[in-house]
Formats: structure tokens, sequence, C-alpha cells
């Protein structure tokens, strides 16, 4: 069987999705399966196919679809720059993935609501599509909106029409739609009247052993002598919520200084948060160490992983954390309480409120013993709970129902 895993997001990237989909590529091919990789490039300025390099350039496609928008309905979407952004992307996807031709595939897995979308519209008639939906794209880019058109009702209200509209049609097109837990599950059925039987619940797994072995890798980045160290792995957006973390260090430093904090990541918001990190007079104890490739190695040499995000799913740099065996400090927004225990696997503390998160590093850091357990017992229970080789018969359970529903509809 020959499968498409696509996102409409660029390719490779800093975050989940991408080590999502590379891990499943292996493990995939390793069983015997052809499997290719469709996304955009950083950038967004070619749609390319991995690993055979196969390269669409955008530019071609803008001058038609500038003419859709100004001939048709979807003119009100040109006249607004967010909605045309999307619209553009959306069509430059479609354009793009029908160029590369679909139909030397049996199935596609899609990994977001826009590449479901556009996989739908142009897949082949018996081609199946499963799609994975990593979070609620819906919701992250309203909460972006909501800024920007904070003054603007008019156009704030077309623009969580048309997002919303996105969400559904991502959320429904496919013949099975996975979300790796209950939080996204009830978004989707009681926010977006998802039919309840169109989603299954399935967790994230991971190639824990590799990830063992790169742990044993020595990082050029050495942790000093005296201090402990803290770490955060991730984009460094808004929703991702550093900038809590850091006024959380600011209220720490008043009560010690025998700690540092890493920030590994990359992201749009990295020059404010730096900014924000000098005037708290915290240049010396955070140190950003940019887009990484030796995270099993930075685990490996902390003591305490901290993810404050405002709003996520499942995300692979929690499970890291606990696979290398460390105190999980997480956020209780979105699907985060669902991976930890509060106080066996990990602390959970109230999203945004940096006193409280302050508090608990607090703990951490003078309490060794309770450090250690929490660690352990997180490194006890991902190991099983994790599991890739489970993980990945569940989705190829999946791509067997969704490939007999998709035989009975034609």
């Amino acid at each position: 069987m020959k499968i498409l895993l696509a996102t409409f997001w660029g390719i490779p990237h800093v975050g989940g999705v991408w080590n999502y989909m590379k891990q499943l590529k292996e493990q995939l091919e390793s069983l015997g399966y052809e499997v290719d990789l469709l996304g955009y490039s950083e950038g967004n300025n070619y749609m390319h196919v991995l690993p055979k390099t196969r390269v669409i350039e955008m530019n071609r496609f803008l001058p038609f679809i500038t003419k859709i928008h100004e001939q048709t309905e979807l003119s009100l979407h040109y006249k607004n720059p967010l909605l045309n952004h999307y619209e553009n992307l959306r069509y430059c996807f479609e354009f793009g993935a029908a160029y590369l031709d679909l139909r030397k595939y049996d199935l596609i897995h899609t990994q977001d609501v826009f590449s479901t979308v556009c996989i739908n519209r142009i897949r082949p008639k018996g081609t199946t599509l499963v799609a994975t939906l990593h979070g609620s794209v819906a919701q992250e880019l309203k909460d972006f909106a909501t800024t920007v058109y904070a003054k603007d009702l008019s156009n704030l209200t077309k623009v969580k029409n048309y997002f919303d509209k996105i969400e559904y049609n991502g959320a429904t097109a496919a013949e099975i739609t996975l979300v790796a837990n209950k939080w996204l599950k009830d978004i989707l059925t009681n926010e977006f009247h998802v039919p309840d039987e169109q989603l299954k619940v399935l967790h994230y797994g991971y190639d824990t052993d590799t990830f063992v072995k790169r742990m044993n890798k020595v990082s050029t980045i050495q942790r000093p002598a005296d201090k402990k160290v803290i770490l955060y792995v991730g984009r460094l957006v808004e929703i991702k919520g550093v900038h809590n973390l850091i006024q959380a260090l600011s209220q720490l430093k008043r009560l010690r200084n025998d700690w540092v904090c890493w920030i590994a990541g990359d992201g749009s918001n990295k020059a404010d948060l730096q900014h924000q990190s000098k005037v708290l007079g915290l240049e010396k104890d955070i140190l950003f160490l940019g887009k990484r490739d030796d995270i099993p190695s930075l685990l490996s040499n902390s003591d305490i992983f901290v993810h404050p995000s405002l709003l996520d799913n499942q995300p692979l740099s929690v499970i890291e954390a606990q696979i290398a065996g460390k105190a999980v400090i997480v956020s209780d927004a979105g699907g985060l309480p669902e991976m930890i225990e509060h106080g066996v696997t990990g602390l959970i503390t109230p999203a945004g409120k940096d006193k409280s998160l302050c508090l608990q590093l607090d703990s951490l850091l003078t309490n060794d013993k309770q450090r250690q357990t929490l660690g352990s017992n997180a490194k006890k229970w991902a190991l099983t709970y994790w599991s890739i080789d489970t993980a990945v018969k569940n989705v190829l359970d999946v791509y067997q129902s969704a490939i007999i529903k998709k035989k009975n509809a034609l």
C-alpha cells in the first residue's frame, strides 16, 4: 500500500506535527509500506514531496487564484488580508497537490483541517482519506483574529465564520478523523457539531528506544555545576505561554538563584521574549538556545521540564520529557491535564498564572525527593503508554476501517 502523509504547514518545521509525521513514516516503512510526505516549504514559497524532493513553485498559481477571488463570491475574502492569505495558501495547496498527481496513493493521511479540506476536494474517487487533527486550528486563529480585529466587529465576524467552516469541513471530510484526546473530541462535537461517530480518539506513540539512545549523546550545551536546570522546548509564540514562564522566573529569582533556564526553540516572539528577559534582569539566568536537534541530550542534562502553554493538544515535548524521566510541570490548558496525574507523574498549574508556576518551580527545586519521584513515575508510565508499536498498530487498524468504509460508499 502506498501512503501519503500531508500537511498544510511547512515541512520540516519546529513542532510536534513534523515529529509525528517523521516517526509514522519510519514505522510504516519498516513494515513494508511506501510513504511520502507532502507539505509547504518554510515560507510557503513552494510545495514539495519528501523524500523525492519534487517541488512545485507557488507563484505559478497566484494569477489564477487572483482571478477566482475577483470573479466570484470569494471577493469578500480577497478584501480581508487574513482571509486572503489563507485562501491563497488553500488554493495553491489544491493546485499543487493536483499537479503532483494523487492517483498513485491508496490512502492519504492528512494532519490538519486545511490539508483535509484541500485534499478532499481533489482526491481521486477511489482514494481513502484519513485525517489526524493535532489541535483546534479555528480556536488558535480566532484568538489571533480577536486581537487583530478587536475594533472591527464586521471583519471579526467574517473571520470567525470562515475558520469555523474550515474546522467543521476539515473534521468531517475524511472517512475517519483521529484526535489525540477527549478534550479535542469534546470541542469538535460540542462547539463545531461534528458527529460523534466521525471521531476516534487515539493518543500518540513515540519511538522510546531511539530517544533513550539519543539521550546519551554529548550536547554542546553544558549544565552549570552548581545550579539546577529548568528546560522549555517548543515554539516561541504567544500561545505557548513562554512569557508567563519568564514572569514566573522573575519571581523565582527573588526567592533563590540556584537555577538556570534553557529555552530551546524558535518563533515569531523570540525577540520579544529576549527583551522581556533583559528588562527583568534575567539575561544571565535564561539561555535562549534557538532551534536544536539535540533535545534528548538537553533533557538528559536538565532537572525540571516546563510546558506553560495557553492552549495545547498533546505536545510531543511533554512526552519526551516523561520518557527522559524528568519532573514535568504543565498548564491546565487543552489536552495537557490528560497527560499528567497531578502529584504522581507531574504537576499541573493554572494556565497564565505565573505566581502559581513560580511556587511549583520553587517546590521542585527545594524537594529533591519529590522531583526525582515525579520523574521516575512519569518514565515508568510513559514507556508503556506511549508505545510506538501499539500506536502504529492502532493507526493501521484505522486505515483498514477507513478503506472498507470508502469501498462501501462507492
